[in-house]
């Protein structure tokens, strides 16, 4: 019921907002020499991309620089699945680079969030990521997605760059990929991670609790499932399949900060009726990502709700994947980087370096932690100080690794 409200609205809006962008820019090509034009045209543009959007912004990676050379990127699928698509950034280079896959959070956006990471890596690496898909546009037919076939599509995306990759991890699949390096590490499988690292993670989330971790506490797990679970409507592709809608995570960030986001469109219409077109295009392109909202299946959500944010399984030594058991003390041969932000609000410190006591038969010259000052948790994984100062301590752990074997 609340998907097809807020489906109804959407589609009511969708005349308005378009005939919104058409007129906008109808009036910057006509006017936007005069004062009022501007405004005007400005106007109608805020309204426009005040909107939801639900299909994967592109990555826009085209080339990048190695060593000093301007590279051409190319988006390659290496293995789909009906959730996720293993995506490699494929570069035109003869230079040899570990591989990384990077694991990317299905949290109500979609990977692009991790352009800039993706960008950063590619430098020095052979980049994948885990490119999820909107669960409203899977069939049902396709079967579920839970917090297990996660962990275990972090198992299949490996073991399909196979033996000598490493894995990195930013905030949400934290749990998962150390859930993942465990269960390979256990079955010694070539092709385990040879460094694994854990940026900003919900490791342990009875540490120093954050906002985040007390609204996910503060209800039963049945609460979640009857008002927060909604049925894909017509005239999707997943019509009929159990969601925990973009929508609704979205408007749980921005409730968190709602001034922050009424300034920043103040400012979008300060700087288009001003010609400020490079300070305007840097708030659009956020928001264009932003309000790129993705949907998750509804067993995914659950279960990661009760089980890293309510039961706390992975720290208490309960967490299991199918009918296994996962036994972080079973990892010898991975390297550990754990990365954290002083800042962080979403993940404290102390929730990811948590992962460091589970490891304890992993060697102490294997292990390192990161605590990254002055930055809050969306700069532990993009900005200047991820370039500068994290970036070097990620690289370092990989290539490390690499010449250990």
């Amino acid at each position: 019921m609340l998907y097809r409200v807020y489906q109804n609205q959407s589609d009511l809006m969708s005349p308005a907002r378009l005939a919104s962008q058409f007129m906008g820019k109808a009036l910057w090509h006509d006017m936007s020499g005069r004062s009022i034009g501007r405004q005007m045209a400005a106007r109608l543009e805020v309204f426009s991309r005040m909107r939801l959007t639900h299909s994967r912004p592109a990555y826009d990676i085209t080339s990048v620089l190695v060593d000093g050379v301007e590279t051409a990127v190319h988006e390659e699928p290496t293995l789909v699945s009906p959730f996720g698509t293993l995506l490699h950034f494929h570069k035109d280079t003869r230079a040899v680079h570990p591989p990384v896959l990077l694991a990317a959070p299905l949290s109500g956006h979609f990977a692009t969030l991790l352009r800039e990471t993706v960008r950063t890596l590619l430098r020095d690496h052979d980049v994948y990521i885990t490119d999820w898909h909107n669960a409203r546009d899977v069939p049902l037919y396709k079967g579920g997605f839970s917090l297990d076939d996660y962990t275990l599509q972090l198992i299949a995306f490996m073991e399909a760059i196979g033996p000598g990759a490493h894995m990195v991890a930013v905030c949400q699949p934290c749990v998962a990929a150390l859930a993942a390096t465990a269960l390979m590490a256990e079955d010694d499988n070539p092709a385990a991670p040879r460094s694994l690292t854990l940026m900003a993670g919900p490791v342990d989330c009875r540490v120093n609790p954050t906002g985040v971790n007390t609204l996910a506490t503060s209800k039963p797990i049945e609460w979640f499932r009857n008002n927060l679970i909604s049925r894909v409507p017509f005239p999707h592709a997943g019509m009929g399949r159990r969601v925990y809608p973009g929508f609704l995570q979205l408007s749980a960030f921005m409730s968190m900060n709602p001034e922050r986001h009424k300034e920043q469109f103040k400012k979008l219409y300060e700087h288009l009726v001003e010609g400020d077109i490079e300070k305007a295009d840097t708030i659009r392109n956020f928001y264009d990502e932003y309000l790129a909202v993705n949907d998750l299946p509804a067993e995914f959500y659950i279960e990661t709700v009760e089980r890293v944010f309510q039961t706390y399984d992975l720290p208490r030594g309960e967490l299991t994947v199918g009918d296994r058991k996962v036994n972080p003390a079973a990892i010898r041969k991975t390297a550990l980087l754990t990365v954290e932000g002083e800042r962080d609000d979403i993940c404290a410190v102390g929730q990811t370096v948590a992962a460091q006591d589970l490891c304890p038969n992993i060697r102490p010259y294997l292990k390192a932690h990161h605590l990254q000052a002055g930055v809050g948790h969306y700069g532990v994984f993009s900005g200047s100080r991820w370039n500068t100062q994290i970036y070097p301590r990620v690289r370092e752990t990989i290539y490390s690794a690499t010449e250990l074997h």
